[in-house]
């Protein structure tokens, strides 16, 4: 195989994988019934003047389905980190005694799992725009490869090549989307 067409499918490939990665990381902070460290992951609090992740100043845990435990390894921060749970757009309130933070998510209404569903698509439909982007995109060098020189059935079997990848992709996602929407509309 040509390696300019090696090239090509590795940056597709590399560009396909972010989308899915992103699309992993955006659905892990969507809140479904069940608790889980992930949702936290976004939440920065300020630390010596940097703005760190929470994850780096503290344990977070799930102690039953409902409740996120957070204990920050220093007790000056656990106010900070209070206030960046509360000021975040997960839409919780924190509880505080002191030593340990706890977030005790309640249950989702109908309608708030709704609402979920759809912003879980919305993020989906970004995953496969983005997948079609890097498809479009290795299609095009392609056919430049090909006014350079790449031979017509290398052309031809590269293009084949590049759909099974979107294919590939695709499936993924909506792999992804169907697990979490279960998650989600499961009580």
């Amino acid at each position: 195989m040509n390696e300019d067409v090696q090239l090509i499918f590795d940056l597709t490939i590399e560009k396909m994988d972010a989308a899915v990665q992103h699309l992993d990381d955006e659905l892990a902070h969507i809140r479904a019934g069940k608790a889980s460290p992930r949702m936290l992951d976004g939440i920065s609090v300020e630390y010596y003047g940097a703005m760190t992740p929470i994850t780096q100043v503290a344990s977070i845990t799930t102690p039953d389905a409902r409740t996120i435990a957070v204990q920050p390894w220093e007790r000056n921060m656990i106010n900070l980190i209070e206030k960046a749970i509360r000021n975040s757009p997960l839409g919780i309130n924190p509880d505080n005694n002191g030593e340990l933070i706890r977030v005790i998510l309640p249950p989702l209404t109908e309608e708030r799992r709704k609402e979920m569903v759809k912003q879980v698509n919305k993020e989906g439909e970004n995953a496969r725009v983005s997948i079609r982007s890097a498809r479009k995109d290795a299609n095009d060098m392609l056919k430049k490869a090909a006014k350079d020189g790449l031979a017509e059935d290398e052309e031809k079997l590269a293009l084949e090549k590049v759909q099974e990848f979107t294919n590939q992709y695709a499936k993924k996602v909506e792999d992804l989307l169907a697990k979490k929407e279960k998650e989600i509309l499961t009580v």
